[in-house]
């Protein structure tokens, strides 16, 4: 955990001085509402390069280089360098640096065991490791104890220009089904912050379709080590996530009633 910590210490440094310059940055353009700016990948070689001198031979799975390293890894970074990337172009204050470790067992059995999600501009970092629990800064987290959905925010996220009507509509069912039985609902775009929000009590639950795995690989060892429940909206184990994840996070009493809301309006 040091050696994640420290990584996204470093990165941060620099994330820091371009958001405060961000009109500067040069920004070319992956697709709609899916921009990669120089502090992207500023971000990204320094984490590896911190990474690597700490841990030589581990593999990586990272947002702009991708996957490296031996295939039949046995420890495995995942990384996000810059998660709220449209925010940060945009000069809004909420976006995060996510890393998390998995370990494939000698079963071959692949599982998460530790995870990272630092928003550098309000200095909150929040971490767990497997079976020690989750940490907001040196404070000990747990989920939410609200156990109705009427007392109940939700985290989301809305899909893109160039998403399939499906997906679109999805969605809208999905909202429109649980949004008159809940306090409220937001979608602030970083799914990596808002995973770990469910971890800190902030929201009760959340859910979004087709993620990436560098999106909520460190947000689902925060939910779990707090208390809380992620899995897709089928009730599986997000343990070796794939390309495409569906991802669904709640405390353990509304975890349920969120699961079944999402699995039938997809």
């Amino acid at each position: 955990m040091s050696v994640m910590q420290n990584a996204a210490q470093k990165a941060a440094r620099g994330l820091l001085r371009d958001f405060n310059e961000v009109e500067m940055l040069q920004v070319s353009i992956k697709g709609p509402g899916d921009f990669v700016s120089q502090a992207d990948l500023k971000s990204e070689n320094i984490i590896r390069t911190e990474l690597e001198k700490a841990r030589p031979g581990y593999a990586f799975l990272m947002e702009e280089s991708g996957a490296s390293g031996s295939e039949n890894w046995s420890w495995r970074w995942i990384v996000d360098p810059l998660d709220g990337t449209t925010n940060f172009l945009h000069g809004i204050p909420h976006w995060s640096i996510s890393i998390a470790l998995q370990k494939r067992n000698d079963n071959g059995d692949i599982e998460l065991v530790s995870g990272l999600v630092y928003n550098p501009t309000s200095n909150e970092m929040f971490w767990a490791e497997k079976g020690l629990g989750a940490f907001f800064n040196e404070r000990r987290l747990r989920v939410s104890t609200r156990r109705d959905l009427s007392q109940a925010v939700f985290g989301t996220g809305i899909q893109f220009a160039l998403s399939s009507e499906t997906k679109l509509q999805n969605f809208v069912k999905t909202a429109h089904s649980l949004m008159p039985h809940i306090a409220g609902l937001r979608r602030f775009g970083s799914a990596a912050l808002d995973l770990a929000w469910v971890a800190a009590g902030r929201y009760e639950g959340y859910w979004q379709l087709d993620l990436k795995p560098w999106d909520v690989a460190a947000g689902i060892v925060l939910v779990r080590e707090a208390g809380g429940y992620v899995t897709d909206p089928q009730g599986h184990p997000l343990n070796d996530i794939g390309m495409s994840v569906n991802t669904v996070a709640a405390n353990a009493a509304l975890f349920d009633k969120i699961k079944a809301i999402v699995s039938k309006n997809i």
